[in-house]
């Protein structure tokens, strides 16, 4: 019975710890400002200053009546609510694994998974569909690999690095 006790002891010890370090890397790592569709929060890690930055320069980040034209998550993510906040948490796992775990092989820039092409050029077209009904084959499939994408043409929309 003694021995349960301090096995139970033992892995309490261990769940605390392992709370008290989540619980510190999510402070850390201004993990509250990821909850909302603030672009500021996507800049919280220097690895996207670069990108923050032409963000920042281009015609999305103008303001209209206080707002951005639009935000990161605008483009980034899809727009329905549990789409997004799946895709977010997938996306936020990846990068927390990653910059815990995977330190030394880190790229400069981040780039994007086919999936997130994808929502990008659904994106594009949600937005600007009025625009994209009139241009050249403006039923883009993003599902199709041999389809015309907004940024084949519009590669530094958004920022400099391209996806």
């Amino acid at each position: 019975m003694k021995k349960i006790s301090n096995l139970f002891n033992i892995f309490l010890i261990l769940l605390f710890v392992f709370f008290a370090v989540g619980f510190y890397t999510f402070y850390n790592a201004k993990g509250v400002s990821y909850l909302s569709s603030a672009s500021e929060s996507c800049n919280n890690c220097h690895i996207m200053n670069e990108v923050y930055n032409e963000y920042m320069q281009g015609p999305h980040s103008q303001k209209i009546k206080g707002e951005p034209r639009a935000t990161c998550v605008d483009c980034h993510l899809p727009h329905s609510f549990l789409a997004k906040w799946i895709a977010k948490a997938q996306s936020g796992l990846g990068h927390a694994y990653a910059f815990t775990f995977k330190l030394d092989e880190l790229p400069t820039n981040l780039s994007a998974t086919k999936k997130s092409k994808e929502m990008i050029q659904e994106n594009c077209i949600r937005c600007h569909a009025d625009f994209a009904q009139t241009a050249i084959n403006a039923t883009t499939n993003p599902h199709a690999d041999k389809s015309l994408k907004c940024v084949s043409c519009h590669k530094d929309v958004g920022h400099k690095h391209g996806i």
